[in-house]
């Protein structure tokens, strides 16, 4: 695992392009994922990036994509998808904090936006993995319209129809449908 870097040094009056294409192993968040069955990231992960200075701050802005191969969450069907995402981030020097700062602070715009860094390299690792995790879908659909899988037989209702009854059927209390209660 070979994290991704830059040298804050190398950043000059002209832009910094940086060219990334990585195996799915540098981003340990990506792994972490694709273990707990979440997703399968199926090639490489990819982008550009214009690294610029801005007074005291480090602009990084780009674009990273990577492949990806789901199961959809109402039929299981197999989706095979891209993530796509651009994105821009300011990095600030990294400072001691006073320890007699007010306990609550107001976070402003660029707060949200920026992230620190310390010594004279930045680690864009987390901040890549990041911007691709929080582009793949919780609950992923192979179709909008897709009818999901019937409730009670599993038919796949996007490529057959089943017999099974089309009435609306509560399932809040269906555990206890059989419950008997004996009095002693």
């Amino acid at each position: 695992m070979v994290p991704v870097k830059i040298v804050v040094d190398h950043i000059k009056d002209t832009p910094l392009t940086v060219h990334i294409d990585e195996p799915v192993d540098t981003f340990p968040l990506l792994v972490t994922m694709q273990d707990d069955n979440n997703c399968s990231i199926t090639g490489r992960i990819q982008g550009d990036l214009i690294v610029t200075r801005e007074y005291e701050n480090v602009r990084v802005s780009g674009r990273v994509s990577a492949p990806l191969a789901l199961s959809c969450s109402r039929c299981l069907a197999d989706i095979t998808t891209f993530i796509d995402t651009s994105f821009t981030i300011f990095f600030r020097k990294e400072v001691a904090l006073n320890a007699s700062t007010e306990d609550e602070l107001e976070l402003g715009e660029m707060d949200l936006l920026s992230s620190s860094y310390s010594g004279d390299e930045i680690d864009l690792t987390h901040e890549i993995e990041e911007q691709i995790a929080m582009e793949i879908p919780v609950k992923p659909l192979c179709s909008e319209s897709c009818k999901g899988l019937c409730h009670e037989c599993g038919t796949d209702l996007n490529t057959s129809s089943c017999s099974c009854s089309k009435e609306n059927v509560s399932l809040a209390f269906s555990a206890l449908k059989d419950f008997k209660v004996t009095k002693k």
